[in-house]
């Protein structure tokens, strides 16, 4: 008896190892094919400017997403502020990496500060700095908003990042106020921004997985239950807003650099809806979501762009209607809201076992649907 479950034991460990080999092996594979893509599609054999602009919209949309999950759809913190701390990144990082010629080129109404003319950091060192004081602003505003709940703290954290906005706005010598900042450098290529959302999903993978990540989840399912067990909420509750403001900077500043020009009035209320907008596409809860929402935002709003402009469907002549195909996109968003309530991607991450555990299930219904008629 002993015998057979120790050789069962083994065959178990066994089938484990393969199938984790198998997993290992099917990563390196897609890793090699997307790095083969990218440097494809970088060097413009296979796409042309327009495509890989939209790739990298795609991707600093996607890690905007993953900061919105990491305080909403993991802790359960229903913030939108996201549209201020992107603006915060966006325009360090610009202002920052800015060569003295586009600083005098953009800067004519007002001079810079002379406290700021002197700084010149490169590009990396700017976009991180960006989402450190996007955090740093998190931090203060975390104390008084993370008390709230519900509406509340979503209202708060909306006021807050308005506020952002406005001072944005009026800070002439400092962010060249209501016209912005234009000429900058568009260092953010394929390669910054798929690294930039590898290295976010690394680090939200390995978050998830420590005890901060359990704790996490666990105030997002009952606050309650988590601080009878000694979880401290407050404390727990700001490490995810803090590193959702650090995810959300980087991802402004990146965005700086793909559009080229960023003002006030791009960092909007309606951009903290967008980002919730692709969260709930998705799938709320998991990367896979937030990603997969991402691009389908993106994808799907440049490929709507011709309702604008007017078609014809057969004999039909659609006049040309602005905004036609955000209300197209409406229509797909509330299809999917309606079908499936947890998102395009199930509420589940992608992992090789589902995907290839999906056609068994597929057969095994089928096949339980014909004995049961067969029975009948």
């Amino acid at each position: 008896m002993s015998k057979n479950n120790g050789s069962s034991y083994s065959g178990l460990v066994g089938m484990m190892s393969a199938k984790q080999r198998r997993n290992a092996a099917l990563t390196c594979v897609a890793l090699i094919a997307v790095a083969a893509f990218l440097y494809m599609a970088q060097s413009g054999s296979l796409l042309d400017a327009y495509g890989v602009r939209i790739l990298r919209l795609c991707a600093v949309y996607s890690i905007c997403a993953l900061s919105l999950n990491l305080i909403q759809g993991y802790t359960g913190q229903f913030s939108l502020g996201s549209a201020g701390f992107m603006a915060l990144g966006a325009y360090v990082t610009a202002i920052l990496s800015m060569s003295d010629a586009n600083r005098e080129s953009v800067y004519y109404l007002k001079p810079m500060a002379s406290w700021l003319a002197s700084i010149h950091l490169p590009y990396g060192a700017a976009l991180i700095l960006g989402g450190i004081l996007a955090g740093l602003v998190a931090l203060l505003i975390g104390i008084p908003v993370l008390r709230l709940k519900g509406d509340y703290l979503s209202i708060a954290t909306l006021g807050f990042s308005e506020i952002i906005r406005i001072l944005l706005n009026n800070a002439q010598s400092i962010s060249n106020g209501a016209t912005g900042l234009k000429n900058i450098n568009p260092t953010a290529n394929l390669w910054w921004c798929f690294g930039a959302l590898a290295l976010v999903v690394l680090f939200m993978t390995r978050l998830f997985r420590s005890s901060y990540g359990r704790a996490f989840l666990a105030i997002r399912d009952d606050e309650v239950a988590a601080e009878a067990m000694g979880v401290s909420i407050f404390k727990h509750k700001m490490m995810a807003f803090v590193s959702s403001a650090v995810i959300a900077g980087i991802g402004g500043g990146l965005m700086a650099s793909v559009l080229g020009a960023v003002t006030p009035v791009l960092f909007r209320h309606m951009m903290s809806y967008d980002i919730l907008l692709i969260m709930v596409l998705g799938g709320t809860g998991t990367m896979t979501g937030a990603i997969l929402g991402g691009f389908i935002f993106v994808i799907a709003k440049e490929a709507l762009r011709f309702m604008d402009s007017g078609f014809a469907i057969g004999f039909i002549q659609v006049p040309a209607i602005a905004g036609l195909r955000m209300v197209m996109f409406s229509v797909m968003l509330m299809i999917v809201v309606l079908f499936y309530h947890k998102g395009l991607s199930g509420g589940k991450e992608f992992s090789w076992d589902r995907l290839f555990g999906f056609p068994r299930k597929i057969a095994a219904r089928f096949t339980k649907s014909g004995k049961a008629g067969a029975g009948k």
